[in-house]
């Protein structure tokens, strides 16, 4: 069986499906406050986003941190990636691109952060995927890796609406205290695994669902908001994400 869940066909028509890809990335972009605490901790210089594109993490990165950073993907869409840099006032010179196969590439550098946002999930070897982020990271460096939840409510969105997307997931490897472990079994320090965020919903197809299923996953993410504002708990059930920090 093959490691990967998708194909480059299957992300080229997912991007080339995508509408307002080109926007400003803001300071308060999605885990900025984990990477604004990641940066104070400890001198970090250089970053590479792994399979990221079109990069909006390795731009957020270059744009308020002022960091060296690189986007890793196996698939480049050239037009699209013009675009969203030029939307952030860069250019394809700010942040450095490399288009390739994590399983071939030999990286020719090694970085200060390595992170990953929405990629190993997309593997059936979770412990593998993660040891060819540690190809790119320096020894003292930080690993970062991020991915959705869908073993809570997020998941029941996901099996109920949209079963090809969460196909093209590996649930089992949404498991915090696994995560962990393989870190540690891959000789990382300081290992944290840990579900984030309060609440929240989404789905890749919304735009062909129904009006009653649009207003009743709305409803749904309006009462899912309001009850972590009232118990603001991060829990396998309601956080949309789990996050993965460790050092090399």
């Amino acid at each position: 069986m093959s490691n990967e869940l998708t194909d480059r066909k299957f992300w080229a028509n997912y991007w080339e499906s995508k509408t307002g890809l080109a926007f400003q990335v803001p300071a308060n972009y999605t885990f900025h406050q984990l990477f604004k605490k990641l940066l104070a901790e400890k001198p970090i210089k250089s970053a590479i986003e792994l399979g990221g594109f079109p990069g909006y993490y390795a731009i957020f990165l270059k744009k308020y941190f002022g960091l060296e950073t690189s986007l890793f993907d196996f698939y480049v869409h050239e037009p699209i990636l013009k675009e969203v840099l030029a939307a952030n006032q860069l250019t394809q010179q700010d942040v450095k691109v490399i288009e390739g196969d994590l399983y071939k590439h030999e990286p020719q550098e090694q970085y200060d952060l390595v992170l990953s946002c929405g990629l190993i999930e997309h593997f059936n070897d979770t412990k593998d995927i993660i040891a060819r982020h540690l190809t790119f990271l320096k020894p003292g460096g930080t690993l970062f890796i991020t991915l959705p939840n869908f073993t809570g409510v997020n998941g029941w969105v996901q099996r109920t609406y949209d079963m090809d997307n969460y196909n093209k997931h590996n649930i089992n490897s949404m498991n915090p205290g696994l995560l962990a472990n393989y870190c540690k079994e891959l000789g990382l320090k300081n290992v944290e695994a840990y579900y984030y965020g309060h609440f929240s919903i989404w789905l890749e197809n919304m735009k062909q669902q129904s009006g009653l299923t649009k207003g009743f996953l709305k409803a749904l993410w309006f009462a899912g908001k309001v009850f972590t504002k009232v118990m603001p708990v991060e829990s396998k059930g309601l956080s949309p994400y789990i996050v993965v920090k460790a050092v090399r």
